[in-house]
């Protein structure tokens, strides 16, 4: 009954988060259970008082500042001077842009729009092709949820009740893999994408370090973020403080492009993307509940056991039941909805480490932002480039199998995603 609600309500077109709290309400009325309507508010705060979860309005503030500041732009320029003689330049320095925006900002859908309007135009005036463009920056996109910061690692640390300094390191290595892969790919298909008789962008003027250090300032916040957390000085949450402090001096003081009349704006923006998230944990907590009560995750880890007593096979079937879900729902929202149904499963029955299914986890929902029908992050990169679904989808194509080279990887080497 409930299930069925909620497929109902995701037909409507509803937002994930009302769609869960509407299966809720359709099953307590239902089921005569009206009772239960007194431990939802309950629930409802319970599953947002936690610490750690202030992580994430702190990491979209450093993402907004960044981005408004014109610090990432500072490191797109930093990066290029050093590798004007290098062949397709341009495509490393997408690439190592990314990396570094993926340490900062811990949001794939932010990164790959603000990658889509910076870097997009600029190798397309360099002589590439839109849409290789377009597909390259929307795929290294994909570098944002599993280089520390991450959000979908810092909500998965919470539910999980596992430290999300140990989901921050034990996602640097596969993204380390995924950013080579990337690389290569693309740099292999980059001759036949760019036009030979092209005389190339116009390049960074003056001198190479005048470039380079403030670029190399900008670098001191990740550095400040995975540092700070490595050796123990800060925790995940006291590190984005710290960072958008850094920040804050660089833009408005150092470099003095921050305009300080924009802040209420930006805090603005980042109450609206952190309480969107917030609101879908909560809710997500509330439905889960009620799955609870209805016994339905003991219901599916018992299917799941009795097909295989292999955790490897588990964990393949988890990747493929995944990579389904995360085609049609947000991966977030899948990650808050099944984490407490699979990780039980995982950890009880075939004895896999909850950090090494996390980082699956995440990586396989994160695909989802590059498959059809939601591929939000898919259709952020086509509307801001001007290419349309169809051919992006293609593009994108073989920097999925990527993805999944990198997720059988963790599978079956469990010691990538190790603490240090």
């Amino acid at each position: 009954m409930t299930g069925l609600s909620f497929l109902v309500l995701m037909l409507t077109g509803m937002p994930i988060a009302f769609v869960l709290i509407g299966a809720t309400l359709v099953f307590v009325f239902l089921a005569d259970r009206a009772a239960i309507l007194s431990a939802i508010p309950q629930i409802a705060f319970g599953s947002v008082e936690n610490f750690d979860l202030l992580a994430i309005p702190l990491f979209v503030l450093l993402g907004e500042i960044m981005n408004e500041s014109g610090l990432t732009k500072r490191i797109i320029i930093a990066v290029r001077v050093w590798l004007t003689r290098v062949p397709h330049n341009l495509v490393i320095v997408n690439l190592i842009s990314n990396l570094a925006l993926a340490a900062i900002m811990g949001s794939a859908t932010a990164q790959m729009a603000v990658m889509s309007r910076v870097v997009v135009p600029e190798m397309e005036r360099d002589g590439y092709d839109r849409g290789y463009a377009a597909g390259l920056t929307a795929s290294a996109g994909l570098l944002g949820p599993i280089i520390p910061p991450s959000m979908i690692f810092i909500i998965f640390g919470v539910i999980a009740q596992v430290s999300i300094a140990d989901m921050f390191t034990a996602g640097i290595m596969p993204g380390m893999v995924l950013f080579v892969l990337i690389l290569g790919l693309a740099l292999f298909q980059a001759g036949r994408n760019r036009d030979p008789g092209h005389k190339g962008a116009p390049l960074p003027q003056g001198s190479k370090w005048r470039a380079t250090v403030p670029g190399l300032a900008t670098m001191a916040i990740p550095l400040v973020i995975v540092g700070g957390i490595s050796f123990g000085i800060f925790t995940p949450t006291e590190s984005a403080a710290v960072a958008i402090i850094v920040a804050l001096l660089f833009g408005g003081v150092v470099f003095r492009e921050l305009p300080w009349r924009s802040l209420p704006r930006i805090i603005d923006r980042t109450v609206t993307n952190s309480a969107g998230v917030l609101f879908l944990i909560m809710a997500a907590k509330i439905f889960g509940w009620v799955l609870t009560y209805n016994q339905i995750p003991q219901a599916a880890a018992a299917f799941i056991v009795s097909l295989t007593d292999d955790p490897i096979i588990f964990m393949l079937l988890i990747v493929a039941a995944l990579t389904v879900v995360g085609m049609f729902l947000d991966g977030i929202a899948a990650l808050i909805i099944l984490t407490p149904i699979l990780l039980p499963v995982a950890t009880g029955q075939y004895g896999i480490d909850p950090i090494q299914f996390g980082v699956v986890m995440a990586l396989t929902l994160v695909l989802g932002l590059l498959t059809p029908p939601v591929g939000t992050g898919l259709y952020i990169a086509a509307a801001l480039s001007n290419v349309s679904i169809l051919r992006l989808s293609k593009l994108v194509a073989p920097y999925i199998v990527a993805t999944f080279l990198v997720i059988l990887l963790v599978v079956f080497l469990p010691w990538m995603v190790r603490p240090f």
